[in-house]
């Protein structure tokens, strides 16, 4: 008696086939037939069936034998399966599929939570964690991953829409937030490298730009990559045809930052009969008082709505805010104030120093420090000295904490708190891009030069955080990081035991806190996983620098 084996492949899905069969002779012929399909049956079980049948003459000797059964130290398996398991309930491993290349992209998806790094490091923490047996994956490489990023790039849109009916499953959200973000480049052979508006100020630095578009819980919907001198209106247009088109969205609202949503937007947004939420600038706060639709004494800490023409003006003033930009006026003119007592005793301790070049330079720094509106140097015999000018600082400073949001949307479809909740939300966004650029999940250092393959690794983050945000949720309660939760799951290690040909991983106990972990995640960790013996490896090996 025996266990037979047979897998076949149908539609890019691997199915393995496992019989009890036996053979006897008829009429001195060797035949087969089978006793049982035990296909239904868990790897563990069949594992255990393998090691009865080898040693069904002697099982208990086998079991007392020390030499025939020893057990050795095994890879690490709370992060791997924990993190699966939440993959599977957020339905991104069904949205990837059964294939080699999508098991390979999961793999960098947990691996950027376990220990974010490049494809080669992915490949060198898949020896120390149960990637393999987990994930179900055969062998694989570097050069493995960098084509399982070509295959994700390449099914991006399609797992994007996967994931949404699956999210929502008919419930389709009726607002959207969007936001965008620069990343800096180390090098400058991405082809999506560009100069633009740094937001991570780093000088002389390439960048790139993305657009992530969440629903208005913060969750993740999709992301895309742009060059990196790309403003953010261009990047507005194509979030619109990606709700209307690929997600089937009516009626919807989108929410973007002051200045994101503009003329040629809005007429967009008309077209899909969407509706919008935006705040406004500094400039046009301005011409808004100036042409009488919005008033001063409107601002105060309560909310107040004003209509004009179709569109709602919800005005506020907060306090704090406005103590934080006096706070930081002030402040700037006492650094000014300080830079102008350094020239001044630096041209009393060298005559020959010039007044001309100390001015220019104590004027650089008004300038680079925004405060040249009413901020002025005078000299007077060597002597330089600061003069503000009250009346122009005045002026600057009366729309400080003051701001307003604008939106199109009818009243009876939201109030006027709905809509400025709904624009604060849009902290949620900029905590998603602080995330993913940390260390958490490390979007950047980018190691990939191709446009594909930069989209394919902004995508992985992205699905990342969706599985850290529930990590961070869930453990809210327990009062630890994500980081922290995942080295503590990474220390539960399994034992590898040996029974002749035959081995399995086994699943210790975890100590206190990771029960809390697994707990709160609604995982259970099993007994045992099979062991597949595939030991990985890179393709390249480690530059060690020495010195000489």
């Amino acid at each position: 008696m025996y266990v037979d084996v047979s897998k076949s492949i149908q539609y890019g899905k691997t199915y393995t086939r496992y019989l009890l069969r036996e053979s006897y002779r008829d009429n001195g012929k060797v035949k087969q037939r089978t006793i049982a399909n035990i296909s239904h049956c868990s790897p563990e079980e069949i594992q255990a069936i393998r090691l009865a049948l080898k040693y069904k003459g002697n099982i208990s000797d086998v079991l007392r034998d020390g030499d025939e059964i020893h057990s050795s130290q095994g890879h690490s398996v709370g992060a791997v399966y924990s993190l699966f398991k939440v993959a599977q309930e957020f339905g991104i491993a069904k949205a990837l599929g059964n294939t080699e290349e999508a098991k390979r992209s999961l793999w960098m998806i947990l691996a950027r939570i376990i220990e974010p790094g490049s494809r080669m490091a992915n490949v060198r923490l898949a020896q120390r964690h149960s990637a393999i047996d987990i994930l179900g994956m055969e062998n694989f490489n570097e050069d493995d991953l960098y084509d399982a990023m070509d295959w994700i790039e390449s099914n991006q849109r399609s797992i994007e829409k996967r994931l949404f009916s699956s999210r929502y499953k008919g419930k389709i959200p009726s607002l959207y937030l969007y936001d965008v973000t620069s990343s800096y480049l180390e090098g400058e052979k991405n082809e999506y490298a560009e100069f633009g508006y740094n937001r991570d100020k780093k000088r002389g630095k390439m960048q790139i730009v993305i657009g992530l578009l969440t629903d208005d819980d913060g969750w993740p919907v999709s992301i895309e990559v742009f060059r990196g001198n790309t403003s953010d209106v261009k990047t507005f247009t194509s979030q619109i045809k990606k709700l209307a088109d690929d997600f089937g969205c009516e009626s919807v609202t989108m929410v973007g930052d002051r200045g994101m949503i503009k003329t040629e937007q809005i007429a967009d947004l008309s077209e899909e009969r969407f509706y919008y939420i935006t705040a406004t600038t500094k400039a046009q706060m301005e011409t808004l008082l100036k042409e009488k639709i919005i008033q001063m004494e409107l601002f105060t800490e309560k909310l107040c709505e004003i209509e004009n023409n179709g569109i709602r003006y919800i005005l506020r003033r907060n306090p704090v805010r406005a103590k934080e930009i006096e706070d930081n006026r002030n402040g700037k003119v006492e650094k000014i104030r300080k830079i102008t007592d350094e020239r001044n005793m630096y041209l009393s301790e060298h005559p020959k120093a010039g007044v001309s070049t100390a001015i220019a330079a104590v004027n650089e720094r008004i300038k680079k420090l925004k405060v040249s509106g009413f901020t002025y140097i005078d000299a007077t015999d060597r002597v330089l000295t600061v003069r503000i000018d009250e009346k122009a600082m005045k002026e600057e400073s009366y729309l400080d904490g003051c701001y307003v949001i604008r939106s199109n949307l009818p009243v009876d479809q939201g109030s006027t708190e709905i809509i400025h909740q709904r624009y604060k939300d849009l902290s949620n966004v900029e905590w998603a891009f602080r995330t993913m650029k940390s260390d958490t999940i490390e979007l950047r250092p980018v190691h990939v030069r191709k446009k594909s393959r930069t989209r394919a690794h902004v995508f992985i983050a992205m699905l990342s955080y969706v599985i850290e945000k529930h990590l961070r949720e869930k453990w809210m309660d327990i009062n630890i990081t994500v980081e922290e939760g995942i080295h503590e799951l990474s220390s539960i290690n399994c034992i590898s035991v040996h029974a002749g040909t035959t081995s399995y991983n086994q699943i210790p106990e975890p100590r206190d806190l990771g029960s809390k972990l697994l707990k709160a995640l609604s995982v259970t960790l099993p007994k045992a996983i099979t062991s597949s013996d595939i030991c990985v490896s890179t393709r390249k090996k480690l530059e060690l620098k020495r010195k000489k």
